[in-house]
């Protein structure tokens, strides 16, 4: 992707996180320069990885395949004892998240505003593929069955359950919106606990075309450290 394209995204998230009344904490305005010398009192961002956030999977397509979002906390369990996780994204109509579930994290997936979110369920076997019996799962607390391959939409104010091993791809659903999408849950780490149904980048290759507007969390190694 190339870094103007990825500016001109996180412009068009502001707007949207503004439309919807939910706010930042302060240091998401951070310039590149602002991080400068700020390793030391900034450590659990940026060893946390909180902040923005913005893939492709690999795809090349951002409005087909891609999701925008903003790590709000994160513990990490060699560093801290926060056994918990909060993120923040934004799902425009049909577009994908692939197909995948987390071997160790359960998550609330919660529709914040916007839209609907639909989503398609499957539950997996030993070996990581799809299974074929009947997906449970909460919904808003409440126990319900799915046949394997269902889709489940949601509005604002719902929300569901993923259980550890339970596949599920997601989407904006078609005419209803682009979808604000909370995210509370254990700790999060996308470098070993997501498993794709298919072989997915995770942080897409950057084009340095211009300056960053703001740092993406996988621009922390290269630029944070450094200050």
């Amino acid at each position: 992707m190339k870094r103007s394209e990825i500016n001109r995204l996180m412009r068009e998230a502001k707007a949207f996180f503004k439309l919807n009344n939910f706010h930042l904490p302060p240091w998401a305005e951070r310039t590149p320069g602002d991080w400068q010398g700020t390793y030391s009192t900034n450590s659990e961002i940026v060893d946390n990885m909180l902040g923005w956030d913005l893939t492709d999977f690999g795809s090349g397509d951002f409005m087909k395949r891609g999701l925008l979002l903003f790590t709000l906390r994160n513990g990490n369990p060699a560093r801290d004892k926060k056994p918990y996780a909060e993120k923040i994204m934004i799902v425009r109509e049909e577009q994908e998240t692939p197909m995948h579930f987390h071997f160790s994290k359960m998550e609330d997936i919660i529709v914040r505003g916007g839209g609907r979110l639909a989503m398609e369920l499957w539950g997996s076997t030993p070996d990581g593929q799809l299974a074929h019996g009947d997906v449970q799962l909460r919904v808003d607390g409440i126990l319900r069955s799915f046949k394997a391959g269902s889709t489940l939409a949601i509005g604002p104010g719902e929300s569901v359950c993923f259980t550890q091993g339970l596949y599920h791809r997601f989407w904006g659903e078609k005419g209803a919106g682009t979808v604000l999408v909370g995210e509370v849950s254990m700790v999060n780490d996308d470098t070993e606990d997501n498993r794709f149904l298919e072989p997915l980048g995770r942080f897409p290759a950057i084009e340095e075309d211009e300056e960053p507007l703001h740092l993406l969390a996988s621009d922390y190694h290269a630029r944070v450290r450094k200050g």
